[in-house]
């Protein structure tokens, strides 16, 4: 019996190529070694404000584009997370076990509430779903009982959250349910972005040029990567002095299926207008091929989704019941 792994992506903005190459691309190699469990995580979408017509939108985008870059239902278990209770019933019960002092250490909440928007008294209003989101994180990993984690370099301290409050769990409520271990692609598991390249290439970022979006228009894209911001040296070499060159020679090493090394040999006397424009045909011919498969999926998802739903439901029923009248509620 294959050892089980879940993972998700917040139904939050559109998905970009640091989607693709940081997770989604790891998840596909993934799933002909594990019984995979991958989800669209529309709860989570809920933290901070989102209209509901563009969740609804994302939530169909993200699970299409799931299927068009290579996710096999036969293989991997795909379901929207709303349409498991339990992620929700779990929840509450972690949240109980959780210390307030381990939430506001999250680096990702400290981040996201800088972007809250203050009031006109200057005071902001903080969702309290921002703050213990992790807990519903933590839920969504104990449900499935997996041994590993699929996460990008981002999520590892949500991770080591996650096997503290298990091995809580464990010791508190005589429990046996595993703590689990990261897996992290070894290439691309950071995408930057193509305007600020020391920052990470964000599905929510309000500069459009900043990202590459899976349903951007092929041609856009490959104007975006002409643009990218580099240095002014004009020698490739990796280096962490260099981040944006180190970008363009991530992306196009991670889309050929090489090593950064191999894609620093194969620039090493070319000039960056060379590399931006090898780069940006690369990343227009893979959004072409994409987007095609999105269109065949986009219409035909409900009976995919339902068919997920109704095997994840089962497993994370079962766990939840275990961890249910450990506490004392069955």
């Amino acid at each position: 019996m294959l050892e089980k792994i879940v993972s998700g992506i917040t139904a939050t903005g559109k998905l970009t190529l640091g989607n693709y190459i940081g997770s989604i691309k790891n998840m596909i190699k993934l799933q002909n070694d594990y019984d995979q469990y991958i989800f669209v995580a529309d709860l989570h979408a809920l933290t901070t404000y989102i209209d509901p017509k563009e969740l609804i939108e994302n939530k169909k985008n993200i699970f299409a584009l799931y299927l068009a870059c290579g996710l096999d239902p036969q293989k991997t278990t795909l379901f929207f997370q709303s349409d498991v209770p339990a992620h929700s019933e779990l929840n509450w019960i972690i949240t109980t076990i959780t210390n307030m002092g381990e939430l506001s250490r999250m680096t990702q909440f400290k981040d996201k509430s800088q972007n809250i928007v203050k009031q006109d008294n200057k005071t902001e209003i903080i969702p309290t779903g921002l703050f213990v989101y992790p807990a519903l994180m933590i839920a969504d990993i104990i449900l499935y009982n997996p041994k590993a984690v699929p996460v990008g370099i981002d999520q590892k301290q949500h991770l080591e959250l996650c096997q503290k409050i298990v091995k809580r769990m464990n010791t508190k409520y005589h429990l046996n349910f595993n703590e689990p271990k990261p897996i992290i692609p070894k290439i691309g598991n950071k995408i930057k972005s193509l305007v600020n390249p020391e920052q990470k290439m964000s599905k929510s970022d309000k500069n459009a040029n900043a990202s590459i979006y899976l349903l951007d228009d092929p041609e856009v894209a490959y104007k975006k990567i002409q643009r990218a911001v580099t240095d002014s040296e004009n020698k490739i070499y990796i280096s962490e002095n260099k981040p944006g060159v180190l970008n363009l020679l991530t992306i196009f090493a991670s889309l050929k299926d090489i090593s950064v090394e191999e894609a620093e040999k194969y620039f090493s006397n070319k000039s960056y207008k060379d590399l931006k424009e090898e780069v940006g045909l690369v990343v227009k011919q893979f959004l072409i091929e994409i987007q095609q498969k999105y269109q065949l999926y986009i219409k035909n998802i409900d009976e995919i989704a339902q068919s997920g739903a109704k095997k994840a439901n089962k497993i994370a029923s079962e766990n939840l019941l275990i961890i249910q009248k450990a506490f004392g509620l069955k």
